[in-house]
């Protein structure tokens, strides 16, 4: 499916994002060496091993833009004009190399755009959940999409 258009949303629509992805560890580790990220719980399995986990962390970078991707095909594919921010970022539960995550999505705002007759506002609430029913991560996202064309 299609990103949709500003109005075709409603505050409170929800989405099961049918796309789920298992993170390996070379998704963890080009990640971590793509962004310059040496922290030792994602890439040293002994010092890892030594922490209050037992095992390698996956970076909560990755785990938020694995969220936001999983949710881009039911949400603003084709449709988005911009990204312009997220907002209360959380990961209440740590994410393993292995872990299967899934992410839902609900629409918790709406507003004109101001400057945009064509657009308009819409605020995503964000959830990634692993394979034992864990919230890993949330956020919302305030995404400027365009309206249903006319014509």
């Amino acid at each position: 499916m299609a990103g949709r258009y500003y109005d075709e949303w409603q505050i409170g629509d929800q989405i099961t994002h049918e796309i789920r992805r298992t993170v390996t560890e070379t998704d963890n580790l080009l990640f971590s060496t793509m962004t310059h990220n040496p922290q030792p719980l994602h890439l040293d399995a002994e010092a890892a091993k030594a922490s209050e986990f037992g095992q390698i962390l996956v970076n909560g970078t990755f785990t938020f833009a694995l969220m936001v991707g999983l949710s881009v095909g039911d949400t603003t594919l084709g449709t988005l004009v911009a990204n312009l921010g997220y907002d209360k970022l959380v990961h209440p539960s740590p994410v393993f190399i292995g872990d299967t995550m899934r992410a839902e999505t609900e629409v918790t705002d709406l507003k004109d755009s101001k400057s945009r007759p064509n657009a308009g506002i819409v605020t995503f609430t964000h959830r990634l959940i692993n394979q034992r029913d864990q919230l890993v991560c949330q956020c919302l996202r305030t995404a400027l999409l365009l309206r249903t064309p006319v014509g």
